[in-house]
């Protein structure tokens, strides 16, 4: 993005002399001439959907100075950084309004279910032997194990039974009868800090608020709605090499 947008940038300084200052041509006389002005006009979008808050003189200016190399108030070597630290932080932020409008919009709809779960889990975390940790993660010790405890990194082969609060199986290795394997950071966060509690060999159970699930998104197709708490009964069958 950040490479794509400085190209963007000197695009547009090309057809944006100062003052509005340039030769401007009333058509489009050959294949040179047409590619050139679409070029220009779709850097011209692409600059309008991604940066709004251009300053034309200095966007000018920097152009300018880029192609003499003299005057330059910034070191060549630093605009990279400083773009993509720039981009980085907008589309955070970006990313951040959209994911508090979808639950603004899930709570409007699933309120009800939402104060459902969390009453469970305030309700479960009192009861004899469930463990809370500081993420909000509850789980129950079935069978420990022994060995080495997998890493965050690591991949792992289990076997696992998965249900809503009111008992409804939406996933299933065991009812499938193959275990599962996977990577521990490609998963929920509630499967990747659990699963790290265990030594192979152990069966836990996991109460997985829906922070460290899917949160306010719905998942197409099944039972899970929005701001679900999950449960899963897991046996961690070996760590894979």
């Amino acid at each position: 993005m950040t490479k794509f947008l400085i190209a963007t940038l000197v695009g547009i300084s090309v057809v944006s002399c100062s003052n509005g200052q340039y030769n401007s041509k009333k058509s489009l006389d050959n294949q040179i001439d047409t590619i050139s002005y679409a070029v220009g006009l779709n850097m011209a979008n692409q600059i309008k959907a991604n940066f709004e808050e251009v300053n034309e003189d200095l966007f000018i200016q920097g152009f300018k100075n880029g192609i003499d190399s003299t005057n330059m108030l910034l070191e060549v070597k630093d605009v990279p950084v400083i773009l993509r630290k720039y981009f980085q932080k907008k589309n955070e932020e970006r990313m951040k309004k959209l994911q508090e409008e979808q639950i603004k919009k899930a709570e409007a709809e699933f309120g009800e279910f939402k104060k459902e779960n969390e009453k469970f889990l305030e309700e479960n975390k009192t009861k004899d032997g469930v463990v809370t940790t500081a993420s909000g993660l509850q789980y129950v010790v079935l069978k420990e194990g022994q060995g080495e405890k997998p890493k965050a990194t690591s991949k792992v082969k289990v076997h696992y039974h998965g249900t809503l609060i009111d008992g409804t199986v939406f996933d299933s290795s065991v009812e499938r009868k193959t275990p599962s394997e996977f990577f521990l950071n490609r998963v929920i966060k509630g499967w990747t800090e659990g699963i790290q509690l265990m030594k192979p060999g152990a069966k836990y159970k996991f109460f997985i608020p829906s922070e460290l699930a899917y949160g306010a998104t719905p998942r197409a197709g099944g039972p899970i709605k929005p701001f679900s708490t999950l449960v899963f009964e897991v046996e961690l069958l070996e760590e894979l090499k």
